[in-house]
């Protein structure tokens, strides 16, 4: 079980790595001010839903303070307190173990939106956007929904398989 759970942290640090070297080579340079790729909160959102919640909310924290760090140094704390919050709260409203796929694709959906429209909410209580909502709603959040809900359907077998097999083996380790 142990060794799941590295791996599914190296998965992690593996996709912060690729969403800062290799995601900005592949998307078009008129896309690059429009996404944002957030590949580590869809795998937390999965973590939430098909392990634990409060796991996401730790592994959110830890990662959302080193997208603050790496990529987003107008404000140290927002990606933390978002990534965080909004796994939990996806954990929190969706308690199913054995989540179907139209399910889970809803709760991508409803957690990107959630996480984009907080750190909107966030940028704009410190005054660091001066755009509306409407505006960031139509050439920054749907652009990322779309990006998150296709690489959800892509990691959503594989991703669930594995996860589905750490809380059963968790579940027997209890139970002994």
């Amino acid at each position: 079980m142990m060794m799941r759970k590295q791996v599914l942290l190296l998965l992690l640090f593996l996709l912060f790595i690729l969403e800062g070297t290799v995601i900005p080579w592949i998307l078009p340079g008129s896309w690059q001010n429009m996404l944002m790729p957030n590949l580590v909160f869809i795998v937390l959102l999965f973590v939430s839903i098909y392990h634990n919640r409060h796991t996401a909310l730790v592994l959110g924290i830890i990662f959302g303070m080193l997208h603050d760090v790496v990529f987003y140094g107008a404000m140290i704390g927002p990606f933390s307190l978002v990534m965080g919050f909004s796994t939990y709260i996806m954990g929190f409203i969706f308690r199913v173990r054995r989540a179907p796929m139209p399910l889970m694709m809803t709760v991508v959906i409803l957690g990107s939106l959630l996480f984009d429209s907080m750190l909107y909410a966030i940028y704009r209580l410190f005054s660091l956007t001066s755009v509306t909502y409407d505006w960031n709603l139509l050439h920054h959040i749907l652009p990322n929904l779309v990006l998150h809900f296709v690489f959800g359907l892509i990691i959503y077998v594989p991703l669930r398989k594995q996860l589905e097999k750490v809380a059963s083996r968790e579940k027997r380790e209890k139970a002994a």
